[in-house]
């Protein structure tokens, strides 16, 4: 299983891809997302989202400004004011 992950900007398409899991740095507090995750909506503080592309794998970090995080069954979409 894998889940598919969206980073965009204002000016553009950062990142489309599937992964195995996803940190992102939440307005309340740090929040990890995996395929199957229930719906949910928050906004997103300076800071990095962290991209691990398999179980096994070490994070990649993707240096974020702002914006807000969306999880639906499609997957998770980030919506950054700046990103990397």
């Amino acid at each position: 299983m894998a889940l598919h992950f969206e980073l965009v900007t204002p000016e553009k398409l950062v990142r489309s891809e599937s992964v195995y899991m996803v940190v992102v740095p939440g307005s309340e507090g740090d929040f990890g997302v995996l395929e199957g995750h229930a719906p949910f909506m928050s906004t997103v503080r300076d800071g990095e989202i962290q991209v691990f592309s398999s179980a096994t794998a070490a994070p990649e970090s993707i240096p974020v400004v702002g914006g807000f995080a969306e999880v639906n069954e499609k997957g998770l979409t980030v919506l950054a004011e700046k990103a990397g």
